[in-house]
């Protein structure tokens, strides 16, 4: 009686070679002693540079730096993630000695949010989980900027970008801040047509108050005060 051949275990598959990673490149030596001068600009987390600010290090470090290798090291600087980001989510330009001195234009904006974006999503490993926070995070950037811009349809008009990505959250950005004003004009109407306070009317709704007044406010409604009441039984015989 012959015998069954033992059967051989199924070879495991070949695992890829994990890819391997770039160097980093040196940290410039100028970018360095800029974070040195500059923490608050230059530092781990960089504010948005004002225009111009290449001649004012000029003149603030007669001597310091070469033009070529100051030029070199702020291109090197405003193309970092870092940066970019501090750019998409709409902060303040800032001089060398760390005053606010320009808002950030929302064409601005939408560069650096579609940079960023076109970064995260193109980074291997992300999950669904992930790529959704990205657009999220560049959503939310979009809207904060119309809000900031003193003209939204006008910033809209100017915006300019191909990416897709970018376009498709643009446009909801675009149609998120129009729910939210019509979402603040039908609680104007329905608190001047209520005839109360501003607390009564957000207790009548579940509404925060502060939420109500700033609402009015974007109207330039003057909210009522609240009538005072006195306590109860301090009127005299």
């Amino acid at each position: 009686m012959s015998q069954s051949p033992t059967p051989t275990p199924s070879a495991s598959p070949p695992r890829r070679p994990a890819r391997p990673q770039r160097p980093r490149p040196p940290a410039d030596p100028v970018l360095s002693r800029l974070a040195t001068l500059h923490p608050a600009l230059f530092g781990p987390r960089p504010r948005p540079l004002k225009r111009g600010i290449f001649e004012d290090l000029i003149t603030r470090h007669p001597g310091e730096f070469t033009p070529e290798a100051l030029k070199r090291a702020l291109g090197q600087h405003v193309r970092a993630t870092r940066y970019l980001v501090a750019v998409a989510e709409g902060q303040d330009r800032q001089d060398l000695d760390g005053h606010e001195v320009e808002p950030m234009a929302f064409e601005h904006v939408v560069h650096a949010v579609a940079e960023v974006l076109r970064r995260r999503l193109g980074r291997e490993g992300r999950g669904p989980a992930a790529s959704e926070a990205a657009r999220a995070w560049a959503r939310a950037c979009l809207v904060r900027g119309l809000q900031q811009a003193a003209d939204p349809a006008e910033a809209l008009a100017q915006a300019r970008t191909r990416d897709p990505e970018a376009l498709a959250l643009l446009e909801q950005a675009r149609a998120e801040l129009a729910g939210q004003a019509a979402r603040r004009e039908a609680l104007q109407r329905a608190f001047l047509a209520s005839g109360q306070s501003v607390e009564a009317f957000a207790d009548m709704y579940g509404l925060d108050p502060a939420a109500v007044r700033e609402a009015l406010a974007a109207a330039g409604l003057t909210p009522p005060t609240s009538p005072v009441t006195s306590p109860a039984g301090n009127s005299s015989a």
